[in-house]
């Protein structure tokens, strides 16, 4: 999109979205109270460069940006030369499991993200507190909250059932219900999940995806749609989708969607970082390696950002497939589509935050200039998500700002020399948060979760399945867990059943079957040791778990998830024989786990295929 194109595109948006009330901005928080005055610095205001100005900032506002500003007496002033001025940067797509990662964005510059799908009860909880002005030192979070998803098709593991939808005539109370929920936006997952090379199943039809988009329009909401494939990216697009929160990857673009694109004006993420992982590649090593960077990665993030897919895409195997989406991005952009940049963080291979960075170098790699990259992160998003109170630097708007050692309009890469981050006029700590991640690396660092255990937990039982209830004695109890939430086909159900071990009067009996495909595979139980899916629990004074087992003589799966690992878990396995035995496995097994941030356990079937049959009893936290 060129200069002028912009222009007329953030002024027709910023019109349409102020008369439709799509999305109101969160509401302003006071700023810091102080004065800051950065002189002499280059300013990319979100779509022009400045190449010597003033910028004053009080009380969280921008108040003047220009050349011949007399500069007030006793004020901070910080020195520009050398050195650009820009808005807080976007990630447009993300996913976010705790406040942490927040935290994290916005010390890599990142101070609003947009969250593609999560937790609802999390993501009004934290708007909240923004509401309140209790988020100075961490991005600010819009969320989907749960997405519209096939019954049957792809959820989220969860401590709750996965809100899903049957057809067309659920589209208004399937909406009504995300909007209650306090969903700033509604996802719709279009697609099976084939083209990643999963076994697919149910997706919503094309009738229910318009159903959907007409619903959030009555609601003055904005719809967007997951795809991966171009089909359903031309129906969406069709039928008057907002935005496309990733691109697809099985085929080129065709004259004919590039037509309708141009036509519609969706906004466009497009996701290389993810996708580029997706398709076989390590997204994360070179930001790993970078000396601006790796100073603020905690370990755990440096391992996610080494990780590679383990899923098994229909394409991407030649250069030739791998650049279909940035050459589809680049096409969508001379055409006055709008291109945001966005992550997909925390998935596997791409960090929180950190891999914004990635993602503007592979739009300009794919053909964008360094400045139409930056206002894919900055005044673009701003305007698609209607936040008339970011996004450039002007007078009145808030003073989220980075100021960056070089000049990233003309090396994308020098967004990572990052020299202050501001969010509202107020300094995010970047020394604390460097000096954590140098304490962690030597070893010091104390139990990373201080809150207290979760109430009930201090006898470390967890269930012992004598009440003919399945209940747990603390955390949010247990949950039927499978790959269906990775499109899979495994399926598994519980229930109390009698003679437990050691002569006890009850046992938890799982019966299900494990798919043959896709990779990784599963299907047991979850249990839930926090108040809430994502939360973690802190269960530091506990050491080991342990539970009693019996079976049908397979192979079968423990596995422990943490907030450090994400949505990624360390597994062990043992074996389940006629007779009850005892199983216990010293927590720091998995992956050097201390019990600080436990999100959930999972006993069941896999990676063995096949039906089963799994009784459990009296499990614990030892």
């Amino acid at each position: 999109m060129d200069r002028s194109s912009l222009k007329r595109w953030i002024a027709a948006t910023s019109g349409l979205v102020a008369a439709l009330g799509m999305l109101a901005a969160p509401a302003r928080a006071a700023g810091s109270g102080e004065t800051v005055v950065f002189r002499d610095v280059r300013v990319f205001d979100g779509s022009r460069v400045l190449p010597a100005a003033t910028v004053v900032v009080r009380d969280g506002i921008i108040e003047q940006v220009g050349t011949g500003i007399k500069v007030p007496d006793g004020v901070k002033v910080i020195d520009g030369a050398g050195k650009t001025l820009v808005p807080g940067l976007f990630d447009c797509h993300a996913h976010t499991l705790d406040e942490s990662q927040l935290q994290q964005a916005a010390v890599f510059g990142v101070t609003t993200v947009c969250d593609m799908r999560s937790d609802p009860a999390f993501a009004a909880g934290v708007r909240a507190k923004q509401a309140a002005g209790g988020t100075s030192g961490q991005a600010d979070l819009l969320s989907a909250g749960a997405a519209v998803i096939a019954r049957g098709g792809q959820g989220l593991p969860s401590s709750t059932p996965t809100p899903m939808i049957a057809g067309p005539d659920e589209a208004r109370a399937f909406v009504e219900a995300r909007i209650a929920e306090g969903s700033d936006y509604i996802k719709i997952v279009c697609g099976d999940g084939r083209q990643l090379g999963l076994p697919g199943g149910p997706k919503l039809s094309r009738e229910t995806i318009a159903a959907v988009i007409e619903a959030a329009r009555a609601r003055r909401k904005l719809a967007v749609a997951h795809v991966l494939e171009l089909e359903d990216a031309r129906a969406a697009v069709a039928d008057g989708i907002d935005g496309l929160v990733h691109l697809f990857i099985d085929v080129p673009a065709d004259d004919a969607f590039l037509r309708l694109a141009a036509g519609k004006k969706p906004f466009v993420i497009p996701t290389l970082t993810a996708l580029e992982v997706i398709m076989g590649q390590v997204s994360g090593a070179p930001l790993v390696e970078d000396p601006d960077l790796a100073p603020f990665l905690p370990a755990a993030e440096v391992r996610g950002l080494k990780a590679v897919s383990p899923l098994k895409p229909l394409r991407g195997s030649t250069a030739a497939e791998r650049a279909i989406p940035g050459e589809t991005a680049r096409r969508l952009q001379a055409l006055g589509v709008p291109i945001l940049a966005g992550t997909d963080a925390p998935s596997m291979g791409v960090g929180y935050g950190v891999s914004i960075h990635r993602e503007l170098e592979l739009l300009v790699a794919a053909g964008l200039s360094p400045a139409q990259a930056l206002a894919g992160a900055t005044s673009l998003p701003a305007v698609a998500f209607g936040l008339s109170d970011r996004g450039r630097i002007a007078p009145g708007l808030r003073a989220d700002l980075v100021l960056i050692n070089g000049n990233p309009t003309a090396d994308i890469k020098a967004t990572r020399k990052i020299v202050g981050v501001w969010k509202q006029g107020r300094s995010i700590d970047r020394d604390s948060w460097r000096e954590r991640v140098r304490t962690e690396a030597r070893g010091e660092l104390s139990k990373g979760n201080t809150a207290p255990p979760p109430p009930g937990s201090e006898s470390g039982l967890v269930s012992d399945f004598e009440g003919g209830e399945v209940r747990s004695e603390f955390g949010s109890g247990w949950t039927p867990s499978s790959d269906s939430a990775l499109g899979g086909r495994s399926s598994a159900t519980f229930e109390i059943a009698a003679d437990g071990a050691n002569g006890s009067k009850g046992a938890l009996l799982v019966r299900g079957r494990v798919a043959d495909r896709p990779q990784p595979r599963w299907a047991g139980v979850s249990f839930i040791p926090g108040r809430s899916r994502f939360e973690p629990a802190n269960l530091s004074a506990k050491k080991a778990l342990a539970f009693w087992a019996k079976g049908d003589g397979k192979t079968y799966s423990v596995m422990v998830f943490t907030r450090k690992g994400g949505f990624t878990p360390s597994g062990k396995t043992f074996v389940a024989g006629e007779e009850w035995k005892l199983h216990r496995f010293e927590l720091k097994e998995f992956d050097g786990c201390d019990g600080s941030d436990l999100m959930g356990v999972f006993l069941g079937g896999g990676p063995e295929a096949g039906d089963f049959e799994l009784r459990l009893d009296d499990v614990r936290f030892e």
